[in-house]
């Protein structure tokens, strides 16, 4: 279960204080998959990284799996971040590294086990297998991508959190890397968070908010 209760962030810009989430409360229960929609500047990355332990609220709460995230010490956060996965628009790969390599970094850097079995299982269902032992720069910019899912996958997370994960593809490989996201997620059960500016993409997921003037709409 993710909540947040009357979070309210601001930004300060000079002598300017802005609200960037302006008493946001919202309930995602377990295994739900969301879009969150919204301009450019409209606070979707914010809620994002709050979400992820990135970033402190002004006020409110920020609770995932009845944890108050929102209260945590920064040891404690690296700790709970452990527990989650995070794809990024850039892929944020290590171009020294192989394609495997890549996917298991996070995982050994936690010191958490990556069985051979669950690699090779994953790289199959997002169709990267035969590029295992393939660099980075390599691959195409869609087969990044799923380098970049398997990564977050990999140590099972219960929660995943996406920021515009399509927003470098062209339309086919966007559609193609989101109904292998969704499959996915649906399969394991996890909470999957999307940021996107594609209201088309955003419609197939089943709950959709747009964030506008601080404040969530459905």
């Amino acid at each position: 279960m993710i909540e947040l209760k009357n979070v309210i962030f601001s930004r300060v810009d000079g002598d300017i204080k802005r609200k960037i989430l302006n008493d946001i409360s919202l309930a995602i229960t377990p295994a739900t998959q969301l879009a969150l929609v919204g301009d450019s500047g409209s606070g979707k990355s914010t809620l994002l990284n709050l979400l992820a332990g990135l970033l402190q609220p002004d006020s409110g709460e920020v609770i995932v799996n009845n944890t108050v995230i929102s209260d945590l010490k920064a040891q404690q956060l690296a700790y709970y971040r452990r527990s989650i996965g995070i794809i990024f628009q850039q892929y944020q790969l290590l171009s020294p590294l192989s394609v495997k390599d890549n996917i298991t970094f996070q995982a050994r850097l936690n010191k958490m086990p990556c069985g051979e079995d669950e690699i090779i299982s994953l790289a199959e269902r997002l169709g990267i297998a035969h590029k295992l032992d393939a660099l980075p720069q390599q691959l195409s910019g869609g087969e990044q991508q799923r380098v970049g899912i398997a990564r977050a996958l990999l140590n099972r997370p219960n929660l995943l959190l996406a920021d515009e994960p399509t927003g470098n593809l062209d339309t086919q490989r966007a559609q193609d890397v989101l109904e292998l996201l969704v499959e996915l997620c649906d399969e394991r059960a996890i909470n999957l968070v999307l940021v996107t500016h594609s209201t088309r993409l955003a419609s197939q997921l089943p709950m959709q908010l747009t964030l506008k003037d601080g404040q969530l709409h459905g």
